[in-house]
C-alpha cells in the first residue's frame, strides 16, 4: 500500500495536534520552539513541494 501523503502534510498535522492539545491545558514547556520549528519546516517542505 503506497502512501500519498507529503513530509509537509505530515509536519502540519503533527502541529495542529500539539497545537490543539495546547489548547486544551497541556504543557509542553519550552516545547513552544520546537512547534515553532515544525511550522517552519512544514511550510519549506509544502513551498519546496516535497
Amino acid at each position: 500500500m503506497k502512501s500519498n501523503r507529503s513530509i509537509g502534510m505530515i509536519l502540519v498535522a503533527l502541529y495542529l495536534i500539539i497545537y490543539g492539545l495546547m489548547g486544551f491545558g497541556v504543557y509542553f514547556g519550552p516545547a513552544i520552539l520546537l512547534l515553532n520549528l515544525i511550522a517552519l519546516a512544514a511550510g519549506v517542505c509544502i513551498l519546496i513541494g516535497k
